[in-house]
């Protein structure tokens, strides 16, 4: 890699041993001739999947590897890899493999587009075609009306991990576990626009899921209550001018 880095794309990991592979290597083969670099993020998992990822570097030049040294979830690993990354745009998919890399092309030109709005900071991805178990897809169906009931933020899929946004935007958001599933909120409360892609997904192949429909509800109900406070507590100075 040389000069100035147009896209880092971040992957958060845990425990996906039999889906790292084939993601590096459709990553690479979809941005291949583009200046990016790919940051696979290992939360501790507790497989061979940092150990793949770190042998997969030999062949992958643009392949970058960190490891968390304590179990800190999603969340934390994606802020780990946004904060690691050379780039000034940041795309992300999930480490599943159910987000396919292809999509990350279209995502980044809607984000970048010279007619784009000067304040938009996040382009989330709709899955258009969810490949997951009916009890699955429920579950999430649910998540998302709570959500949008709640927060307004006229987005159907923000837990979509198929997402490209400008690095100085994500970094103005608060911290906090599970965030990755209310960008849209977080970008608007900050005053980002936000805009949607269809994106495709596929079934995942190897490996199980880290969540449950009621795992995931719990913890939708109480990370509700702290974004609905966050978003009433926030002051914007409409800019900031050197005098």
């Amino acid at each position: 890699m040389s000069g100035a880095l147009e896209i880092s794309v971040v992957i958060p990991v845990h425990n996906e041993s039999g889906n790292v592979e084939n993601l590096v290597s459709d990553i690479a083969e979809t941005l291949d001739g583009r200046a990016y670099e790919m940051i696979f993020v290992d939360d501790t998992s507790t497989d061979d999947t940092r150990a793949k990822l770190v042998s997969l570097k030999e062949n992958f030049s643009t392949l970058r590897v960190l490891g968390h040294r304590e179990n800190a979830g999603q969340s934390r690993a994606i802020r780990t890899g946004v904060l690691a990354a050379k780039a000034s745009i940041v795309a992300t998919l999930d480490g599943d493999g159910q987000n396919p890399p292809v999509d990350i092309p279209a995502l980044v030109a809607k984000l970048i587009r010279t007619d784009a709005p000067e304040n938009l900071g996040l382009v989330q991805g709709v899955r258009a075609k969810r490949q997951d178990s009916a009890w699955k897809k429920f579950g999430s169906r649910l998540a998302n009306t709570v959500r949008q009931n709640l927060l307004k933020d006229d987005h159907s899929d923000s837990g979509c991990g198929a997402k490209a946004f400008k690095k100085s935007a994500y970094l103005m958001l608060p911290y906090f576990d599970h965030m990755h599933r209310y960008m849209p909120a977080l970008m608007k409360a900050e005053g980002y626009e936000v805009e949607a892609v269809p994106v495709s997904h596929k079934q995942r192949e190897f490996g199980n899921s880290k969540y449950t429909n009621f795992g995931r509800l719990a913890a939708a109900l109480s990370d509700l209550r702290g974004v609905l406070w966050l978003r009433k507590r926030r002051r914007h100075p409409g800019g900031a001018d050197e005098l």
